[in-house]
């Protein structure tokens, strides 16, 4: 799975969409993925100025910049989240032939969100910086996000999570997903996370030497957990990478206008 060093910046990922809106309908070339002016590129000023907007945020009295629960980003997560509940109550219904219900979700922006980070550090990813920031463990829950899965588990779903953050950060992640409501067990048997130095038998691309991409590192972890007698009846991600790759009947992407992973 590729590093987050590896990631592209929101302002990229809107390039992008407009890239594509500006040229898909003539015959593509190469020459396509250069803007020819500058009228092509989305001006970073007003694309951060968007993202904020979106988020609603705005720093509390401890300089924390927190994510509004009156935002439009809380509304559209509210409607995912409602919609999920909903499937997920239809699908325990239809789960048979011996095999367990699951959830399987991400981290980063999935579970915890982690705006006040990105807007202090402009939006641009830093390794050092950021693993300070998950060791410090004080990320705020997406917002909703622990009502569903605390009804999942009530439910009698069993809850896994699964990130790509680095195996070094699992006890301080574990710690802030704790603090932030989600009362299911966040062990090693329920909590994945990337370790390319000592990488399970069940991810070929992880043997002899790493090279899992993202998709592969996530579909292949969902398979496993299938292989363990569960039925992966919804998965949540922030990425399409989180999502890709089969192995859940349902996925959910949780809206992210701030980073993009392959």
């Amino acid at each position: 799975m590729p590093s987050r060093l590896a990631r592209i910046s929101a302002c990229t990922a809107a390039l992008a969409a407009a890239g594509s809106a500006l040229y898909g309908i003539g015959v593509a070339t190469a020459d396509n993925s250069v803007p020819r002016t500058d009228r092509e590129i989305p001006n970073v000023t007003k694309v951060e100025d968007s993202i904020n907007a979106y988020y609603g945020g705005t720093a509390d009295a401890s300089g924390v910049y927190q994510a509004s629960p009156k935002s439009n980003y809380a509304k559209q997560v509210a409607g995912i989240e409602a919609r999920a509940k909903r499937q997920i109550a239809e699908a325990l219904h239809r789960t048979g032939h011996g095999r367990k219900p699951a959830i399987v979700l991400d981290v980063d922006d999935t579970t915890l969100l982690t705006y006040d980070w990105e807007k202090k550090n402009g939006f641009a990813y830093n390794a050092a910086s950021f693993n300070d920031y998950v060791q410090s463990a004080r990320s705020i829950a997406v917002f909703g996000m622990p009502d569903v899965v605390n009804y999942a588990a009530k439910k009698g779903v069993t809850v896994f999570f699964l990130t790509g953050r680095d195996e070094t950060q699992r006890t301080a992640s574990a710690t802030n997903l704790t603090r932030a409501g989600y009362r299911v067990p966040v062990d090693r048997s329920h909590f994945y996370l990337k370790d390319p130095t000592a990488a399970p038998s069940y991810l070929s691309c992880g043997q002899p030497k790493w090279t899992c991409t993202t998709v592969q590192f996530k579909a292949g972890t969902r398979k496993h957990i299938e292989s363990l007698g569960y039925d992966i009846v919804a998965s949540f991600g922030d990425q399409y990478s989180d999502l890709s790759g089969g192995y859940a009947d349902k996925t959910y992407k949780i809206p992210n206008p701030m980073y993009f992973l392959p």
